[in-house]
C-alpha cells in the first residue's frame, strides 16, 4: 500500500494588497465621518446702513466693564441676577430693547454670560452697540 504523503498546509494570510485596503478603508470612513459644526451665536442682523430711532423709555443700557461688573440702567448687578431683572423690565414694557455695550479689554466669557442671561429672560430684542475705545 501506498501511503501519500500529505503536504502540510501553512496558513498565510496575504499581505500584499493589506496597504490598499487600509486606505481604501480611511477613505470610507473620512467620507462618511459627520463632523459637529459649531453654530455660534445665532443673532439676526439688520442690514448696513439702516437706522431706527427708538425710543428712550424702550432702551435698557447693558454696560460690561473690564473688571467683569455689569450695569443695567447705570445701577451694578451681579451676573445671576441679570435674567430676573430683564424679566421684570419685560413685563413692565413688552417693546423693551436691550442694548448691551462693553468696553474694550471685556472679557469674551463674562460677554457671553451676560447675553445668556439675557436670552434666558426671554428677551428677543437685542442691540449689540459697538465697545467704547
Amino acid at each position: 500500500m501506498l501511503l501519500k504523503q500529505e503536504r502540510e498546509r501553512s496558513a498565510e494570510i496575504p499581505t500584499s494588497s493589506l496597504a490598499d485596503i487600509s486606505f481604501l478603508l480611511l477613505c470610507f470612513f473620512l467620507v462618511t465621518t459627520t463632523f459637529d459644526v459649531d453654530k455660534g451665536i445665532g443673532l439676526t442682523l439688520p442690514p448696513i446702513g439702516q437706522e431706527i430711532k427708538v425710543r428712550e423709555k424702550n432702551i435698557t443700557n447693558v454696560l460690561i466693564n473690564e473688571q467683569g461688573q455689569v450695569l443695567i440702567d447705570n445701577q451694578s448687578v451681579q451676573i445671576p441676577a441679570i435674567k430676573d431683572i430683564i424679566r421684570q423690565k419685560l413685563l413692565q414694557n413688552p417693546k423693551l430693547i436691550v442694548s448691551i455695550k462693553t468696553q474694550r479689554k471685556t472679557k469674551y466669557n463674562v460677554y457671553i454670560k451676560v447675553l445668556d442671561k439675557i436670552k434666558e429672560s426671554g428677551e428677543t430684542r437685542i442691540s449689540i452697540a459697538e465697545p467704547e475705545k
